[in-house]
């Protein structure tokens, strides 16, 4: 069991029998009466977001699911197919449940896969995934003032900010939690 005093992000719980992964945790402490958590989360069947408020003895039954380690295939009518490389076993995800995801999967990418009472529900990224920088504008010293970065767009439609000289072409390594540049990869 989880206690409400355990609940941080990420943390996968039970509420009315669904599967719900934390998305925010915020501890309240008004000037009178009880200290409680505010905590949003997503439900992992239906997507949908929940906003609930638990005092501290409060308990949670831990969601269980189980993780498998497959290869993105191929994206057909919005939906993702990812493949065992053990068993060649298929299994799809819609748009929705692969959410912001999306801007780090390119071909053949391993990721965990999350099952929830043999079902695929959703995914969960490697921590470093390296991209194609497929639009950057060039950059001369004094083009702005703002500071020592720029916009670059990835091949997988995601836009983030990296350091000047980062060239259209290169691979660079991006952090999937943070969606921040880590450094240039090798080609």
């Amino acid at each position: 069991m989880i206690n409400a005093g355990e609940l941080r992000k990420n943390i996968k719980i039970m509420v009315e029998n669904e599967p719900y992964v934390m998305v925010d945790v915020q501890f309240v402490k008004p000037g009178k009466g009880v200290a409680f958590y505010k905590c949003k989360m997503r439900n992992f069947l239906t997507g949908t977001l929940l906003e609930r408020t638990y005092r501290s003895g409060d308990v949670f039954e831990p969601a269980e699911m189980s993780e498998r380690t497959m290869q993105y295939s191929y994206l057909q009518d919005n939906e993702y197919y990812f493949m065992d490389t053990q068993t060649y076993e298929q299994v799809m995800l819609t748009a929705d449940q692969v959410g912001d995801a999306k801007d780090f999967i390119i071909d053949n990418l391993e990721m965990d896969i999350l099952f929830f009472q043999d079902r695929a529900i959703g995914i969960t990224l490697p921590n470093f995934v390296d991209l194609n920088v497929v639009k950057a504008d060039p950059w001369a010293k004094g083009d702005s003032v703002a500071g020592d970065s720029k916009p670059v767009t990835m091949g997988t439609g995601l836009v983030i900010q990296v350091p000047p000289f980062i060239e259209e072409g290169d691979k660079i390594t991006v952090d999937t939690r943070t969606r921040a540049y880590v450094t240039r990869a090798k080609k």
